[in-house]
């Protein structure tokens, strides 16, 4: 059902920069997607090396995860997804860190292949779920998911993430807390502030990317960071792809998928919650159109594409969605331009090592305006869809929904998994908009995504 003053869209955003079909002008494509490089490489060659670590932790002589690779699927598997959604969601996909641990009790346990073999099963569950929203629609789920619950919900995925930017920005070595380190991530902060407000032209339009210029010069001077492995670098470097067919050869390790694949239906919560903070952002609804059925298929095409070649599963980025908020340049063109840059970036050497080379607290200022700006647009969403929180009813599912996904309230499934505090809040304020009493009466019975 759709509601007039309440769709997570309307129309095309008339203040976009660059709209969706748009295209940048080939002098500023390649900054504008450079930035978008820099907002994913942080998180997305983190998660191999968590995984790495906690792989070799357990076993020394095993092998882990390459960073090299997971940029190199990042960027294939988003230029997939842009295809399946016929270029009209600018989504970037990077590595999910929902899946670390299950990929390191699986590689642990069955050997790195056998782990992709579960990533692969879990992209399944992905096309699966598409296809159910192809034949059966998308309406049932328009009607579970008015603001009341789907504001708090983009909260939680932005605030959700702030301990993570401010950990980046404040921890040095050993996790203690450093002066410095919060030093960097503020002048970081500010810069990238100046040029998005103070300033016109281009300085306006790739804030994000002259904020981390900024930044990385002046922890340069400041000796926190370190050019040897640039200079110790190939330019090019094919990395060794891990193909997890070759476990057929000893039969599947089906013992696998219990940890990996209900992981799939957390990261699908967590993938509708992103299309709703981009249909916010963008202004125009993508659950349906081009549709939530093309979207997760994307996802889970571009997840079955990682594990083929040895990455970790893929996820729609927030952090980028943080830059198109900021920037509002929602361009396609740029982001497809970005997955061409990292795609590349795993085969040249030197400049991965740049990148790699930049300090974590600067990125750390940088994701604390990416981070706030996603749960700004919750609120936005509970505004626009006239929530009145002056009615118990939908006090109460705001209040819950916020405390269990902030406060990282996480339900263990069995033996075998645990739904995330985003999926836990999530499940939650569907439950109480369904089973409590007064829908019709609390001023928001009738208002959907749709």
């Amino acid at each position: 059902m759709t509601s007039s003053n309440t769709t997570i869209a309307t129309g095309v955003n008339n203040n976009a920069v660059l709209d969706v079909e748009d295209k940048p002008s080939v002098k500023l494509w390649g900054l504008l997607s450079l930035q978008h490089l820099c907002a994913m490489f942080g998180a997305t060659v983190l998660v191999p090396y968590l995984v790495t670590g906690g792989i070799l932790a357990n076993d020394p002589d095993a092998t882990g995860l390459s960073t090299a690779i997971a940029l190199i699927t990042s960027g294939g598997g988003t230029l997939l997804y842009l295809c399946i959604t016929g270029f009209r969601i600018p989504a970037y996909l990077g590595s999910s860190f929902a899946f670390i641990a299950p990929l390191i009790s699986a590689a642990v346990a069955a050997g790195l292949p056998g782990a992709m073999f579960g990533a692969f099963c879990a992209g399944l569950v992905y096309i699966a779920v598409a296809i159910l929203i192809r034949f059966f629609g998308v309406s049932w789920l328009m009607k579970i998911l008015p603001p009341v619950v789907v504001g708090p919900v983009i909260m939680v995925i932005g605030l959700g993430l702030a301990p993570i930017a401010i950990g980046m920005a404040t921890k040095g070595a050993g996790d203690d807390y450093s002066a410095l380190n919060l030093s960097v991530a503020l002048f970081t902060l500010v810069m990238t502030l100046l040029f998005s407000l103070a300033f016109k032209g281009i300085f306006s339009i790739i804030p994000i990317l002259l904020g981390i210029i900024c930044g990385y010069i002046l922890a340069l001077t400041l000796g926190m960071v370190n050019l040897s492995p640039i200079a110790s670098s190939n330019w090019i470097a094919v990395p060794d792809f891990t193909f997890f067919p070759a476990v057929f050869a000893e039969g599947l390790p089906w013992f696998v998928l219990p940890l990996l694949v209900p992981v799939a239906l957390v990261t699908i919560a967590e993938h509708i919650g992103d299309q709703m903070v981009l249909s916010r952002v963008v202004g125009r609804n993508f659950l349906r159109k081009p549709g939530l059925d093309r979207s997760l298929a994307g996802d889970g095409i571009a997840t079955l594409f990682a594990s083929l070649l040895g990455g970790p599963p893929n996820t729609t980025y927030g952090e980028n969605i943080g830059v198109l908020a900021i920037t509002r340049i929602y361009s396609v063109y740029v982001i497809a331009g970005a997955a061409v840059l990292a795609l590349s970036l795993g085969f040249i050497g030197k400049i991965s090592a740049l990148v790699s080379s930049i300090p974590v607290p600067v990125m750390g200022g940088i994701a604390i305006a990416l981070f706030g700006v996603i749960a700004s647009s919750g609120l936005r969403t509970l505004i626009e869809g006239k929530v009145d929180l002056n009615e118990k009813r939908n006090l109460l599912i705001t209040s819950v929904i916020l405390v269990l996904g902030i406060g990282g309230a996480e339900l263990p499934i069995g033996q075998w998994a645990t739904l995330s505090s985003m999926a836990f809040a999530t499940l939650a304020g569907i439950t109480m908009h369904l089973i409590l009493p007064g829908k019709e009466t609390a001023g928001d019975s009738d208002k959907s995504l749709g």
